[in-house]
């Protein structure tokens, strides 16, 4: 480990404390866990302590669990990963919260702490069903007005539940039952009888 990230694994211990359920260095990167409750007064706390100072949030996404480990994982389903940059310090790290209610995975918006999850926060309301509270506009932002479901939870179907085309007769759009048939789109490699052998170069 790097001088750099042990300096920031340290600040993060001593700042945060108790509320640090995990911190992970791997590969080059600082990975830090907290509890749901925490999180908004956590992300604060990297946002204006002068020692962490966290000023931009870069990404926020949404995380189902459900077939981690080939679905062996034991704990919370739905977490959000958001990733920071201090410009001042020039460090990185990665957050992590795990939403406490597995059927209606509910955490608290950061969006009066960093503007710019407002779009992050509902991409991860659309696309994984996971509700931000106090954000500003929490509403579907990347699929269909009449979309039901969340498509990147991992029980979603892959051809979804409805499709919708054109009917000429009402001269609307309409909404109907998938009536795509499930095939194999595994592509067919054609090769010469003799390809790969030795003697034939």
């Amino acid at each position: 480990m790097s001088a750099k990230l042990e300096r920031l694994s340290q600040v993060l211990r001593e700042q945060l404390g108790e509320k640090v359920v995990s911190l992970v260095t791997d590969r080059g990167e600082v990975t830090v866990q907290v509890a749901a409750p925490d999180y908004l007064a956590v992300a604060t706390l990297l946002r204006e302590h002068d020692d962490l100072f966290f000023e931009q949030l870069i990404d926020l996404s949404g995380l189902d669990y459900s077939a981690y480990k080939n679905g062996e994982w034991q704990g919370r389903r739905f977490a959000i990963a958001a990733h920071l940059l201090s410009v001042r310090h020039n460090w990185r790290l990665r957050v992590k919260v795990f939403a406490d209610d597995d059927a209606f995975p509910v955490l608290d918006s950061v969006v009066g702490v960093w503007p710019s999850a407002n779009w992050f926060e509902r991409e991860a309301f659309d696309f994984y069903g996971i509700m931000f509270s106090g954000h500003p506009d929490l509403r579907r932002i990347l699929t269909d007005y009449g979309f039901v479901g969340h498509p990147f939870r991992k029980d979603f179907p892959v051809s979804g539940y409805v499709e919708m085309r054109y009917d000429p007769d009402q001269g609307r759009v309409v909404y109907q039952p998938v009536t795509i048939e499930p095939r194999e789109i595994t592509p067919r490699i054609v090769r010469e009888a003799q390809y790969g052998d030795v003697d034939n170069v």
